[in-house]
């Protein structure tokens, strides 16, 4: 058997690219993207990145090439997932919610070769490019995306590409370069930066399709969905699902922002089956115009744990939520909270409750484990026993940029840890407690600080919160709880809370400080920045209640 050779008849690398030119010639004629006014097939679709990477040829673009993109969920977004990795360069998306300094660093740490920027974000980009040029650094090509269904003319100083021009001077027919070996990066994602510097995440052509294949499978998405973009593509290139809607043939509904008008229109005018989301988008939509709607809408959310509660409300409305949970480093969502039938004959708050696990690892990997960081063995499935989640599988990056030392700390005995704490519940689904470096150590003992904040939200007076630790001269450290009263004309009581926490945890547990704030500081992806509220809780005293 081993005589038997790899030929082109049997042996293809794998890519997520392969998915276009199929849904062009399956799906042709049926919609691929609405946008405003605006809307393409399939089939055009699949000429305009083919132009697209015909022109970046043409640009000087090679094999390895960094194309970063700073753009909100527009077609060019959408179009550049195929048209970039089909010139085999590797496509760079940037969070559009950082600033100049961060953008810069980007730039210069991906080397980018050219730069495609939002008409919306113009004066970000030049910025950071100003930041670059500054510090002696090649500053990459620029071509403004203009808006296509209501162009502005806007550009950027002397760079005069503009994208459509650019999709308009490429030829179809060109011959592009072809995918070699499955294991070149496709793309360039970096970290969110909550907990430490962003980095460079690199993913091979086979790690994004196959992960793109378990999100389709895990998520048990169908025949040609509708599906709307509220996650936006820069995260994670939307959990890979760019790739995955020209699998399915979907229709791609692209808004510019999550506005709750918006989304609720979307949902009635196309009739959408599928989003994704962060969970802080469940909010816009609960506390702006929440509707109930005519046709269930199935929503995967992750990128932050989203609260038994706040499922229970948006499942209420007639959003289906399926949870899951990912990193950068593993190509988007590594576990799904599979629904078991049984579960449907549960109270609802007990539905919630199970789906606010993170779930089982996703079918692109090989296995998905919480584990004693420093014996690599597992810990016992009892939902109580703490340990890091560990991953193993194609789908994990191929590592970080120009950073051998976080790729050393990264890979350990064979997996990648994730810096995630968790337990193992004794039906083999994980559930995420904390970051690593968000669990308080008080007097020895490990504090979750998410099993805090599932019971202060439990509190009629709070509407958002967040624990971190802080000094205490005895215990070493201790819980501080900031928060969002729900009624801001109301002072919130410290008595009450402190009073309300030790009937529902251990006296260990009950924070020694209630700060009562406006809104916690959360970063593009929905997450709270507790980097901030740490640093703000080293200059408290642990004893009375404050208000900043």
């Amino acid at each position: 058997m081993d005589k038997l050779a790899k030929r082109p008849a049997n042996y293809v690398p794998l890519s997520p690219v392969g998915f276009l030119p199929r849904a062009s010639a399956v799906y042709g004629d049926r919609t691929s993207v609405v946008y405003g006014r605006l809307k393409f097939t399939w089939r055009q679709t699949h000429e305009r990145c083919r132009r697209l990477a015909a022109a970046l040829v043409s640009l000087g673009v090679h094999k390895n090439d960094v194309v970063s993109v700073l753009a909100p969920n527009v077609p060019a977004m959408y179009e550049m997932h195929f048209a970039v990795p089909m010139a085999a360069a590797v496509l760079n998306t940037i969070n559009t919610r950082l600033d100049a300094k961060a953008v810069a660093v980007i730039l210069r740490h991906a080397q980018a070769k050219v730069l495609f920027v939002d008409y919306e974000y113009v004066r970000l980009a030049h910025d950071a490019l100003q930041i670059v040029a500054d510090a002696g650094a090649p500053v990459p090509l620029v071509a403004v995306i203009d808006d296509i269904d209501r162009p502005t003319g806007v550009r950027l100083g002397l760079f005069k590409l503009e994208y459509e021009a650019l999709v308009r001077k490429g030829d179809p027919a060109a011959e592009l370069p072809s995918l070699e070996d499955e294991w070149d990066a496709v793309v360039l994602n970096y970290t969110s930066g909550t907990t430490s510097a962003p980095k460079g995440v690199v993913s091979s052509h086979r790690g994004a399709y196959l992960n793109t294949m378990g999100q389709l499978l895990s998520w048990g998405v169908g025949n040609e969905p509708v599906y709307l973009w509220t996650l936006p593509m820069f995260h994670c290139n939307g959990w890979t699902l760019t790739w995955g809607m020209a699998a399915r043939g979907a229709v791609n509904v692209c808004i510019r922002q999550n506005r709750a008008a918006d989304v609720y229109r979307a949902i009635s005018d196309y009739g959408v089956t599928h989003m994704c989301c962060a969970p802080v988008v469940f909010n816009i939509l609960l506390e702006g115009e929440a509707r109930r709607l005519t046709a269930p809408v199935h929503v995967l959310t992750g990128g932050a744990p989203p609260t038994a509660a706040l499922l229970d409300r948006v499942e209420r409305i007639g959003f289906k939520v399926t949870h899951s949970y990912g990193l950068t480093e593993a190509t988007g969502p590594a576990m799904a909270c599979e629904w078991r039938h049984q579960w449907d004959l549960l109270p609802l708050p007990e539905r919630s409750r199970l789906k606010a696990r993170q779930g089982v690892s996703v079918l692109s990997l090989a296995d998905a484990n919480v584990v004693d960081d420093n014996t690599m063995s597992s810990v016992p499935r009892d939902g109580k026993s703490l340990g890091e989640i560990v991953l193993r599988g194609s789908s994990v990056m191929k590592g970080y940029l120009d950073n051998p030392e976080a790729n050393e700390k990264a890979f350990k005995g064979g997996w990648f840890m994730t810096g995630d704490v968790g337990v193992m519940h004794p039906d083999g689904y994980i559930e995420i407690k904390d970051r690593s470096k968000d669990v308080i150590i008080s007097g020895g003992e490990n504090i979750c600080s998410k099993e805090l904040e599932e019971v202060l939200l439990q509190h009629p007076a709070v509407a958002d919160v967040a624990v971190v630790a802080m000094p205490h001269p005895h215990w070493g450290e201790t819980p501080c709880a900031f928060l969002v009263a729900k009624d801001k004309a109301t002072e919130v009581c410290k008595d009450e809370v402190i009073a309300f926490c030790r009937e529902r945890m251990s006296r260990f547990m009950v924070p020694r400080k209630v700060v009562v704030i406006d809104a916690l500081p959360r970063n593009a992806l929905g997450k709270v920045e507790k980097v901030k509220l740490r640093d703000a809780a080293r200059n408290l005293v642990p004893s009375a209640v404050s208000r900043l």
